[in-house]
């Protein structure tokens, strides 16, 4: 199978952001010099282009939102890797560090991308189990005798 970046990544040519949602985590590089958006998976070492990594055409339209916000749409090519939870929150970590490397980008996006919540970590994360219930909150079912 051939290679899909063909590119490589320089502190010239890139900029970069790091984004979190859940247990996900997404390195993006944005680069001037290409217009490709391609993702790596690190639990399968794959790399695949975004649109189809994604699947949903929502998902893809939120991880480029950022760019929509600025009025940046095509100026970008777009590196990824990611780790850990789902597709979606996956998707959602890709927006915040492409917002990220936006402002790396131009600190003068920074109002804008603020205004439209871009830049503001989603901090919900699944409650943890505790002892003695059958998950979060659930508890189990009480019987009197």
């Amino acid at each position: 199978m051939n290679k899909l970046k063909d590119f490589t990544i320089t502190p010239e040519n890139s900029f970069y952001g790091t984004g979190k949602r859940k247990t996900s985590v997404a390195r993006v590089w944005l680069l001037k010099d290409t217009d490709k958006m391609i993702v790596k998976a690190k639990d399968s070492g794959k790399e695949r282009y975004l649109k189809d990594y994604l699947q949903r055409e929502t998902l893809f339209n939120k991880v480029l939102k950022p760019f929509k916000v600025v009025g940046l749409e095509g100026k970008f090519g777009i590196y990824a890797t990611v780790e850990g939870g789902g597709i979606s929150s996956q998707a959602e970590a890709i927006m915040y560090g492409i917002a990220k490397a936006l402002v790396n980008y131009n600190p003068d996006l920074r109002p804008s991308l603020k205004k439209a919540g871009l830049l503001t970590r989603d901090a919900r994360k699944k409650e943890r189990k505790k002892y003695g219930q059958m998950g979060a909150r659930a508890k189990y079912r009480w019987s009197k005798r």
